[in-house]
């Protein structure tokens, strides 16, 4: 098996790739629930506006601590 610094890197820029597609779908599903309460219409109203994000910057802030403390343990 080739380990050649190249692989490693293509490897754990895949990886981050797929880190990031998982946590906005996360995001997405985890926000929409909790503040898309009735049918959409063509725009989110000023309340569901202000709930995705702070909804969103909350997962955010979130995922940043957990990523750190996974760095520290390392």
């Amino acid at each position: 098996m080739d380990n050649s610094p190249e692989l490693q890197r293509f490897i754990e820029q895949e990886k981050q790739k797929a880190m990031v597609s998982e946590m906005v779908g996360k995001l997405t599903n985890v926000c929409w629930d909790k503040c898309i309460t009735g049918t959409p219409g063509s725009k989110f109203s000023s309340s569901e506006t202000a709930c995705l994000t702070n909804c969103a910057q909350r997962f955010l802030d979130m995922s940043m601590i957990i990523a750190k403390r996974f760095e520290s343990m390392q």
